[in-house]
């Protein structure tokens, strides 16, 4: 009895110590694009790690949030391109048949990467998984076309 007890009182204080959400374990991941970063911060916490990427051009510089699972492209307050692990079946390493056959007809094979659009709530994105020289899934995107 005693034990128990002490399992149930164990268990019942070590459950809230897990977080409720991973960064990109979600049911809908293209929900991720267009949060503020303040939503960004409540849903999954502070990040691992923040950091500046610079693009091609000075203006497309980026602040990214780093999570489990996840890295956040910030613009201004705002979540424009998310990098997941996995998303829709698909998962960092897979060979590129296994997501061309996970995205289905819709995906465009442009070589060393795979596009699909999609229509946003209240802007257009797009899904996009870079290939790697060995044929397998290197990184996963959704993101804005638009910015």
């Amino acid at each position: 009895m005693k034990r128990r007890l002490l399992f149930l009182l164990l268990l019942f204080f070590a459950l809230p110590l897990w977080p409720q959400e991973q960064a990109g374990a979600t049911a809908d991941p293209f929900s991720l694009v267009g949060m503020k970063l303040a939503e960004l911060v409540e849903r999954f916490g502070p990040p691992i790690a923040v950091f500046a990427v610079r693009g091609n051009e000075i203006w497309q510089d980026d602040v990214v949030f780093q999570y489990a699972g996840a890295d956040f492209f910030i613009v201004k307050d705002r979540v424009w391109q998310v990098k997941l692990a996995s998303a829709l079946g698909i998962n960092s390493g897979d060979p590129k048949q296994a997501a061309l056959l996970a995205l289905g007809a819709k995906a465009q094979d442009v070589g060393d990467h795979l596009l699909m659009s999609l229509a946003g709530k209240d802007w257009p994105l797009m899904f996009r998984v870079n290939i790697n020289n060995t044929g397998r899934v290197a990184a996963i995107f959704i993101y804005r076309p638009d910015f």
